[in-house]
This record gives structure tokens, sequence and C-alpha cells, in this order.
């Protein structure tokens, strides 16, 4: 069967490299980005940054409730095969070139031959395959970010430094999926162990091949990285990188100002006028895919109509959210690809605008209406009643109280319920235990949203409101199985207008970023917080 190298891969790195030299990681007026600013000064080494987490880290980037604050932990701790390129480009990481066969179906990674886990012992193809074939691959086991590799049979071990990834149909982005949350974790140490076990196991002393290593843990206060000085690539100038857990993001802008804390990504976008107050912070706009929503269980015979979901939407002042909370860090989202990735991204969809009098008449439509006058909606007798489950996270409670008030104007009885970040995550994500959530799903530089969205992503996917339609199904493997881009964007912008009509989620904005760091930090990536913690070898602190 003839080869063809890195053939999949050149054909998505043109289309991701049209797209960056658009607009991805295009940066607002306010404020430089650190690396403009280190432009002509010295690297130093030493020092120490902090990051603010919302929750303990899982120490496991595969365990279903490593949500957001295990990610930023796990990405310093841990490597992928790939990892972004500083255009989101997959780029080489624990693997150093990859190909395909002609029918995309096998695809061949060659891996570094230099790597030590941080207890000394050798990264070889076994750690690979364990690392998908026990723990990816193991439907029991509910692993995080499964739903990228439905498509994977298995991983075959071909020599110590060799491995194949054998497909059951083309999936033409799997090098962005192994760039996003999906890192190697040791054989050696989690084989014959319970990998979900959260007690003393990977937790005293968490085992990676990250730049780098764990060097003490607080549960509910701190974790402390330090430099790995075997790390095979260009070691860390920094000497430590610490987490702090701080649940409630008001103590984040506070830290921020009073140096505490060095960067992250701000959630709560009502602080940014204050901190650009500070001479000693910057503010820089990142762009990236990502997009925040309302999730309805469709499970719940109610959210199965999809008037009522239309309702929803159009009951919403998205644009008020965005002016008034997001201070303008956002655009209205109507479909699930963000205008980030524009060479998939479209804008001609069906949209439901801010009308509240025609949610009401879709209400009515779908037999709700009020006949009792006390200004609730009511079906055969029972009012329209919803459990609004959220975790404390940033503006999440700011505007999932605005959303309580949109939908009670049209008739909608919702009890808000907010709760512990990782309460939520077990609640919602892992046991789709909810009525009715407001969140967000980041995803790779890939259009491919068959994680989100497509039905067999419902019992062990990211398909959370377990969203059933076929011609959608269609259109994500159509685009999906194709590594040729016309093909591709076709398949895409009328995927996003399935979206759009059908409403899988209530798409609420695109997010901007707002990325605040102080300003003595230096060598950070015009990228994403998080895309950027994969150059955290480069940060340093200029004096």
């Amino acid at each position: 069967m003839e080869r063809r190298r890195w053939k999949t891969f050149l054909t998505l790195l043109i289309s991701v490299l049209l797209l960056s030299a658009c607009s991805y990681g295009s940066e607002s007026s306010t404020a430089p980005s650190g690396n403009e600013e280190a432009k002509g000064s010295e690297p130093k080494k030493g020092g120490k940054v902090s990051i603010p987490i919302v929750a303990d880290p899982t120490f496991n980037p595969w365990h279903p409730n490593a949500y957001a604050e295990s990610n930023v932990v796990n990405r310093v701790l841990f490597s992928g095969l790939t990892q972004p390129g500083k255009d989101l480009v997959p780029a080489p990481d624990l693997a150093t070139s990859w190909e395909t066969t002609e029918d995309e179906l096998v695809w061949t990674f060659k891996l570094r031959d230099d790597v030590l886990w941080h207890d000394g012992e050798k990264f070889t193809a076994e750690d690979v395959a364990f690392t998908f074939n026990e723990i990816v691959l193991n439907k029991n086991l509910g692993a995080n970010n499964a739903s990228y590799f439905q498509k994977l049979e298995k991983v075959e071990v071909v020599d110590e430094h060799t491995v194949k990834f054998h497909m059951t149909s083309p999936v033409a982005a799997l090098p962005a999926y192994l760039s996003f949350n999906t890192e190697i974790i040791p054989k050696h140490i989690f084989e014959g162990v319970d990998p979900w076990d959260l007690t003393s196991f990977n937790k005293s002393k968490p085992i990676g091949t990250g730049a780098f290593k764990l060097k003490s843990y607080t549960s509910g206060q701190k974790v402390v990285l330090e430099r790995n000085d075997d790390f095979y690539g260009e070691k860390a100038l920094l000497d430590e990188v610490e987490y702090k857990v701080l649940p409630d993001a008001n103590t984040h802008v506070a830290q921020l100002l009073s140096g505490e804390l060095s960067i992250f990504a701000l959630e709560d976008t009502s602080a940014i006028e204050r901190i650009e107050k500070s001479e000693g912070v910057i503010v820089s706009g990142r762009e990236t895919p990502r997009f925040f929503w309302l999730m309805l269980n469709q499970n719940l015979e109610q959210f199965q109509d999809k008037r009522v979901r239309q309702a929803i939407a159009h009951a919403i002042d998205r644009q008020n959210i965005i002016d008034t909370v997001l201070k303008g860090y956002g655009t209205i989202a109507n479909a699930g690809i963000a205008p980030a990735l524009k060479e998939y991204y479209t804008d001609d969809v069906p949209r439901f605008d801010y009308e509240p009098e025609r949610a009401k008449e879709l209400l009515a439509e779908a037999g709700w209406t009020d006949t009792n006058g006390d200004g609730i909606v009511e079906k055969d007798g029972k009012p329209f009643e919803i459990e609004f489950e959220i975790g404390i996270q940033g503006d999440l409670e700011a505007i999932s109280q605005l959303v309580q008030q949109y939908l009670g104007k049209v008739g909608l009885d919702v009890n808000l319920k907010t709760m512990e970040w990782n309460s939520m995550v077990q609640k919602v994500v892992v046991k789709r235990d909810y009525e009715m959530s407001l969140n967000w799903w980041r995803y790779p530089a890939d259009p491919d949203l068959s994680a989100y969205m497509h039905s067999a992503s419902i019992e062990k996917g990211f398909n959370l409101p377990a969203f059933k339609n076929a011609e959608l199904d269609r259109l994500l493997e159509e685009g999906a199985q194709t590594s040729d881009i016309e093909q591709r964007k076709k398949s895409y912008i009328e995927a996003q207008k399935l979206m759009a009509e059908e409403l899988p989620y209530v798409f609420l904005w695109y997010p901007q970023e707002a990325l605040v760091q102080v300003k003595k930090l230096k060598g950070v990536p015009n990228l994403g917080f998080g895309d950027s913690l994969h150059y955290i070898h480069e940060w340093y602190l200029e004096e």
C-alpha cells in the first residue's frame, strides 16, 4: 500500500496557515502581549510564576473530572504526541514525525528516544499503546476526551520508538486531536491500578514527562512544580510554577494586582478597567476556538421540541450579556464553529435574535401557555419548571442570573443553583444529572465537532445534551473523513446551518479571551492561555 508521508498533515497545514494569517491569535488594542514586550530583552533564568485554579487538579489528563482546572496543570506535567504549534498547526512533541497510508486508516508515529519519566524510567511506545488501548478505548472508564478517538481501533507497538494508530475510518484531524488534552501517561505507574483512584495514588507523586515535575501538593491550597532538569526539550527558564487553588474569581484579580498571581485567562471581565489602570499588569485579547452555550437535557420531553429550544434562544439578550458583563470580549454565537476558524466559519445561518414575543409564540405553538395568569406557562396542567445548575467560575454566575431573568419574562420558572466547580463537573458532566446548565467547549484548531454533537458521543462522549440528528451525524462524519479542504468546508458550512436551526445547544457567544499577566513576565507566545502553556519552558521573569 503506497504511503503518503504527511499528506493529511500538510493539507491541514495549508488550512490552518490561512486562518492563522487572517486572524487567529489577534489581540485587542488594550495592551501588547508579553511576547511583544519581550523583544530585545535577554531571557533570564530563575524565579516563580503563580497561576490560579478553581479546584484541585486530578493529575490524570484522562480522568472524567479532568476539566479546566486540571488541564492547565496536566499540560505542564505531561506531554502529548503532538502539541499546538505557535501557528496552531500540530507540531512534534513526544512524536518526531508521522505519516499515513493512502486510505488514511493507519497512522505511523515515530517517537523520541531521549525521553525520561520524572522518576527516571524511559518513555517508550508501550506507554503510548497503554494510554490508548487500556484507558482511552476502555468504554467502561469514560475517559475524558475519548470522544476524539471513536474511530480508533487500536494502537500497535511496532518497536520501542514507533507506534501505529489503526482507524476504522479516516480521521483527518488526528494530529490535532493528539495535541489537545491527550497527554501520555506512564504504563509502569498506572498498569494494574484503578486509573481513576483519587486518593493518595498519583497525587502524592504524579509522574509525567513535562518540563516541570511535582515539588509539593497541598489539597485545597496549592500545587508547586519545579523545573525538570532531565526534560528532553529546551530546559525551562523558570525555577517553579505554582498553582493556587482559589475558587473565588474575585480573589484572582486582587492577587494579580498585589503581585501574588502572575498570569491567567480572565473569566470575570468586569474587572478589566481596574486591571488596565495598574502599571504592572497588561491585558491582551486572544481569539480561541471556543463557544459558550446553554445546555438543555434532551432526554427530557420538553426539550426535545426544537420550538422550545428556539424559544429559549429568542428569550436571551446575548448582545446585552456581551456588552454589559463581558465588556465587549465576545460576539454572538449562532453555531458551534468559532470565527477563529475562518476557513470553515460562516455567519450565513438561521438566527434566533432577542425577540421575547417570538419566544412566547414558539412556546405556545409547542403547547406551553399561561392559562391561570400566574406568569408561568403550563402544558397539560404542568408548569414549565427548570433546574438550572452551574459551577461557580468567573462571569458564569452573573450571566446565569441574567439568563434566569430573561427566561422568567417569557414564562419559564427557572431555579438557579450554583455549586463548587468539581461538584458541577461530577453531577452535570460525569453523571449527566441535570436539566439545564451553562458552560463552554474549547476544542482543537479543527472544525470537527463530532465529540460534542454526534449521536455516537452521547453515552461516553461530550454530547451532554443527548442531541440526536442523523443528518448532522452524516455531515460531521463527511467532514471528518476527508482531508480535501473544499469538501470539508462544504460539509462544515452545511453542518453549521443545521446546528443553528436545530440547536443541539443554545449557542450564546464566542469569547475573545482576555489574558492578563504581570508586565515582568516575558516569553509568553501569542496564543490562548491554554495553548501557551505548551511553551512554558520559554517563559521568564524580567528584573
